[in-house]
């Protein structure tokens, strides 16, 4: 019977690494400690592959304000489709209204526990900065390390970075005038409105 490195079945069954030796740990998955190393049995390829459940996902969205819930609403309701064509099994829909700069946002928290948890293989997003604004390659890792693929279906890869840079700073300043002024402040919407006029005469 051949044996496996943990790397190998990790690209079998379409986990992380970190995922196969999590397994090996908890008595899921059965191997042979060789050294440092552990080598898993083909059979044990074999049974997991033939009783591995469909993914189960997370969706989740985000606006950054009450007056876009219509908006949330078509995120939500693209996502579910897009899961649905991909034969995904949705565990839980979660959604936050604020803004991507914010890292204490309630559905964020709850994303992280059920990530944490081991419950759901998948993360399924519109756009990076749905997730996050910034740091989104560090949050990638870390759901990664834990057995979980973020799926972003449109690639904003695309963007130009003057776009980017553009899209950014526009975040920061709404997020700090949010702060100043009230997210429904006049003098909030004057101000993001400014630098809007600004960048384009640019």
């Amino acid at each position: 019977m051949r044996l496996y490195r943990t790397g190998e079945v990790a690209k079998k069954l379409g986990v992380s690494k970190m995922t196969v030796l999590r397994w090996i740990k908890s008595g899921k998955l059965k191997a042979h400690r060789i050294g440092k190393e552990y080598r898993v049995p083909e059979s044990e390829i074999l049974r997991i592959l033939e009783g591995k459940l469909p993914d189960k996902v997370v969706i989740y969205a985000r606006v950054s304000s009450r007056d876009q819930k219509e908006d949330l609403e078509r995120q939500v309701e693209y996502i579910k489709n897009y899961c649905s064509s991909k034969g995904y099994q949705v565990a839980k829909i979660i959604t936050d209204v604020s803004s991507g700069l914010n890292e204490n946002r309630r559905g964020l928290k709850q994303l992280f526990k059920l990530v944490e948890s081991g419950e759901i293989t998948k993360v399924v997003i519109t756009l990076r900065d749905r997730l996050t604004r910034f740091g989104f390659r560090y949050l990638e890792q870390y759901f990664n390390s834990h057995g979980v693929e973020i799926e972003v279906i449109f690639d904003d890869d695309k963007k130009t970075p003057e776009k980017e840079l553009v899209e950014d700073l526009l975040a920061i300043v709404t997020s700090f005038a949010g702060k100043l002024y009230g997210m429904r402040s006049h003098k909030k919407k004057r101000l993001v409105e400014a630098v809007k006029n600004a960048l384009r005469d640019d």
